[in-house]
């Protein structure tokens, strides 16, 4: 950067409440990095006391803490909430990537008559809205993007380009979808007819709910006959497929490459991990935890976090992972007793295969005889000395 774009740290917390500035306020700042990107010149942001001396080697100029360090001799700006001070920092050396100044609808768009678009929404060219679409104010329409009819999108949305909407897609206020997905295609659905595969009814529509973000090449299915719905909140990765009926609660994290078979349910603050797949029809509870490429093939109940495929609770998970990693000593001890055992075996075949003769009765002054009712003695006279 130009000296020319450098601001002062007395610039940058402007407007910023409950900030105090420890030192040269008037020091310039070329950009906002965090700590392991920073360099001479920039302001950054420090969560740890443990991390000054890292912060020392950068050559920052100025760095948001959450309370002053008192071996740290560049400017520190010191607020609570560490993280909204540093993002409007950021954004002050920054071009918004969505940001709206003014309606806007580009030449090259094409919008059918019986659509209406909102006040202060900006239409990107080479968009396509279809008859009887609905778009709300202040959103953005971004290159190639494709709204097929019916669709009714709220307020304050972002479309990034070549998004496609399929016909009657519902979209609340303050979503964002990210490039490439596709809202409201056919579920993969069939059925049996002359021993040929027909594709199921596809009466159904998608409904987005409010401040539910969705990233990039994900595929959302549409209902049957109802709602493919995504609760108000819910944050989607990146490469997600979501199957037709599904209803996703609110607040779930959804990480990238997860798989939802159709007409799976979860609950409210669920979080599935990477790569985990959800077998059709299954049921998660509440504050559900699923860990990376777990496989759910049956129900899960709340507030517990399951592993493994199949997916186990993750107290008995760890216990299996556990034998897991004991089995070669285990093998080997099984080996050495079978050997134990074997060559018990051997001595005891010898043993048997060895005539031992019958002992016989030692002499004694009487002996009985058993024979008869009543015993006789015989007595036994022994030599005179």
């Amino acid at each position: 950067m130009n000296r020319i774009d450098g601001k002062t740290v007395t610039d940058l917390v402007e407007g910023l409440r409950g900030v105090t500035v420890e030192g040269d306020a008037q020091v310039i700042c070329y950009d906002a990095l965090p700590l392991r990107d920073a360099i001479p010149g920039c302001v950054t942001m420090i969560d740890e006391a443990s991390r000054c001396e890292e912060l020392r080697r950068t050559g920052s100029v100025a760095v948001v803490t959450s309370k002053k360090q008192p071996n740290v001799e560049c400017t520190q700006i010191v607020c609570v909430d560490i993280h909204a001070a540093f993002a409007a920092i950021v954004k002050q050396f920054r071009y918004a990537d969505s940001g709206i100044t003014h309606s806007s609808i580009d030449a090259s768009a094409q919008i059918e008559p019986t659509a209406v678009i909102g006040v202060g929404t900006r239409i990107d060219s080479g968009v396509v809205i279809g008859a009887h679409c609905r778009i709300g104010r202040d959103c953005h329409l971004m290159p190639g993007v494709v709204v097929m009819e019916g669709t009714q999108i709220g307020d304050n949305c972002v479309i990034y380009p070549r998004v496609v909407i399929y016909n009657q897609t519902r979209i609340d206020s303050h979503v964002n979808i990210h490039a490439g997905s596709v809202i409201g295609a056919h579920g993969f659905g069939y059925r049996q007819l002359g021993g040929k595969h027909v594709l199921s009814s596809q009466l159904g529509f998608v409904h987005i709910e409010s401040f539910v973000d969705i990233g990039a090449n994900t595929t959302i299915d549409r209902g049957t006959y109802g709602a493919t719905r995504i609760g108000e909140g819910t944050k989607i990765d990146n490469l997600v497929q979501i199957a037709h009926n599904c209803h996703i609660g609110r607040h779930n994290l959804i990480c990238s490459q997860v798989g939802i078979a159709g007409s799976a349910r979860t609950g409210d603050h669920v979080i599935l991990a990477g790569q985990v797949g959800i077998a059709d029809h299954i049921a998660l509870d509440d504050h559900v935890v699923v860990g990376a490429q777990a496989g759910v093939m049956e129900d899960l109940a709340g507030n517990q976090t399951y592993l493994g495929s199949p997916a186990n609770s993750h107290r008995d998970q760890m216990q299996m992972l556990a034998i897991q990693r004991r089995l070669p000593d285990m093998r080997r001890e099984m080996r050495t007793l079978k050997r134990d055992i074997d060559q018990i075996q051997k001595i005891m075949a010898s043993s048997s295969a060895i005539d031992v003769p019958a002992a016989e009765p030692a002499l004694t002054d009487t002996v009985d005889d058993m024979e008869g009712d009543q015993p006789t003695c015989l007595k036994f006279q022994r030599p005179a000395a």
